[in-house]
């Protein structure tokens, strides 16, 4: 799939920033000790995240899923919800709540996006791939 004509296809309101070079795909594995699942290493390698005209992320650059990811993982927030580090986030709702992968056993498994509700930490399924995520975040059939 060539993402960029996808989410094109869907809204032209979106801009792409140069693909993620090797260095930082890297930084995910290095860093989250988590290996990408393809489709979104596939959108990487076309743009280093997805960003509105405001430069609000659809999808966060992979510098910011590293800051963030490792934000949510901190001591700050090992007492207040349940651990983070069987996700890989990856975008967020504007208002607290994040989108990611579930990682089973260090592997994310399936292509399954889930959000995570800041409010009452619960984690359920939005979609089934990043390709459903994406129509459905643009076109508000997601709505959280």
């Amino acid at each position: 799939m060539v993402w960029k004509n996808y989410i094109k296809s869907i809204s032209e309101e979106y801009f792409y920033r140069d693909p993620a070079n090797d260095v930082e795909l890297a930084l995910i594995k290095e860093k989250l000790n988590v290996e990408l699942p393809e489709e979104l290493l596939q959108l990487f390698q076309e743009s280093n995240g997805v960003f509105d005209e405001y430069q609000c992320p659809l999808i966060w650059s992979i510098n910011q899923i590293v800051e963030d990811n490792l934000h949510y993982r901190s001591e700050e927030y090992k007492g207040r919800y349940m651990p983070f580090d069987h996700l890989l986030f990856f975008s967020d709702a504007g208002n607290g709540d994040l989108f990611g992968y579930a990682i089973l056993n260090g592997v994310i498994q399936t292509n399954r996006i889930y959000v995570w509700n800041h409010e009452d930490d619960s984690r359920s399924c939005v979609a089934p791939s990043l390709k459903y995520f994406i129509k459905g975040w643009i076109t508000d059939e997601i709505s959280i």
